[in-house]
């Protein structure tokens, strides 16, 4: 089936279930374990510009470090959130799905079923 790539975190349920949706859909997808291999600024753009979204829509809010690291706050600057992710690749939220079809944030799961 057509390629497709998965910005994953096996620790997370909601990535878990993402992954295994693609699978039954017939993809083998590119498992990228963000959390490891980290976050270039570029990448980071790309990926919320394909998605259409923010650097504060695609912040994991529930990260310990959001909040340590005073992100929370209505005034944080694109340019600071890319910065504190690419330093904390687990800031940003998961997973990220890509195919030919485009990318999402795929939280809810549901999210899915518009790029496959």
């Amino acid at each position: 089936m057509t390629e497709s790539v998965i910005f994953h975190h096996p620790g997370c349920s909601t990535s878990r279930r993402v992954l295994d949706a693609l699978r039954e859909a017939g993809h083998d997808p590119q498992v990228v374990a963000y959390t490891k291999a980290g976050w270039t600024e570029a990448q980071l753009r790309d990926l919320f510009a394909a998605a259409g979204l923010t650097a504060a829509e695609a912040l994991r809010r529930k990260a310990k470090e959001a909040a340590e690291l005073d992100l929370l706050r209505p005034d944080v600057t694109e340019a600071d959130l890319l910065a504190a992710m690419v330093a904390h690749p687990v800031l940003v939220e998961r997973p990220f799905v890509t195919t030919a079809k485009g990318t999402r944030l795929c939280r809810p799961v549901e999210r899915l079923a518009e790029i496959l």
